[in-house]
């Protein structure tokens, strides 16, 4: 490409030499050129940053959000949950020191036995869920004097065909749940809601941001009894909605999987990320 532009240029300026007056338009409009691409560049490269189109994900606006440890801060992140998961989906997106993590006072067993009498689909109960635990914890947290905080709650669940499977009590749970998902697809859905509370909210009542449900299928593999034994063995059901994680020992079980890892971990990143910027454009900080 330089070469045939070369040739180019070469070209043009020997047709010049015997036409003076072509010769002065072609350096005026090269000189004119150049100055162009040279003010292209540098307006485009002085940072990197195109200052005319908003941010969409929440890489652009890390400093709109303050460090957990400032007394002054303007625009705190909580997380209602005492999931390692989620922390650790939180910390990924780079937010590490930039939220405080702390379980929800919503007393969940109740609310899953009210909503498990209910006519409600899968999606409608984790969002739900999640709605309740960031309220509850945003209820609590009335009292913060100065800037906003943004309260994150939720709830992950498995589907199979419709039925819903939570964390297992025991040994036994774990292993009907292993089996009936052994060789078959079933869907992860992981509600998140966020509400808003603060001296700086236009509310003195907590405020819902947003909410929604996302929704990841997952296949697993034919299993044996004795893998599903050796499984159980290593304590990671236990804590885990539909008795596996998909990001320890639990991901050998997984065969596919449509939609977002992270959604099955317990947090749908690339969502979440363009929600909360949605929310932090839009306050008044």
């Amino acid at each position: 490409m330089m070469y045939t532009v070369a040739l180019s240029v070469l070209i043009t300026f020997c047709g010049c030499i015997s036409n003076n007056n072509s010769c002065q338009g072609f350096s005026l409009h090269t000189s004119k050129t150049a100055a162009h691409r040279t003010s292209m560049m540098s307006a485009s490269n002085s940072d990197g940053v195109a200052y005319d189109e908003p941010s969409k994900l929440l890489v652009s606006s890390f400093h709109q959000i303050s460090l957990a440890s400032d007394p002054e801060a303007k625009l705190r992140l909580i997380l209602a949950s005492q999931s390692p998961r989620r922390t650790e989906i939180l910390e990924m997106m780079g937010l590490g020191g930039r939220f405080t993590a702390s379980p929800s006072p919503l007393d969940e067993e109740k609310l899953q036995i009210e909503l498990s009498q209910q006519e409600i689909s899968p999606s409608d109960y984790a969002r739900t869920l999640a709605e309740r635990k960031a309220h509850a914890y945003a209820a609590e947290a009335l009292e913060i004097t100065n800037g906003v905080a943004l309260i994150i709650g939720s709830d992950t669940i498995v589907d199979l065909d419709g039925h819903i499977m939570e964390k297992p009590t025991d040994e036994k749970v774990a292993h009907s749940m292993l089996s009936s998902l052994s060789g078959n697809w079933h869907q992860v859905h992981t509600g998140v809601a966020v509400y808003a509370v603060g001296a700086s909210a236009s509310s003195n009542e907590p405020q819902l941001m947003f909410s929604f449900t996302d929704t990841a299928k997952v296949k697993f593999a034919s299993l044996t009894d004795r893998d599903i034994k050796a499984y159980i063995d290593t304590r990671e059901p236990f804590d885990k909605a539909g008795s596996y994680g998909i990001q320890g020992i639990g991901g050998q079980l997984v065969e596919k999987i449509n939609g977002d890892f992270f959604t099955v971990m317990g947090l749908p990143m690339h969502r979440l990320s363009r929600e909360l910027t949605d929310v932090i454009k839009n306050l008044d900080l």
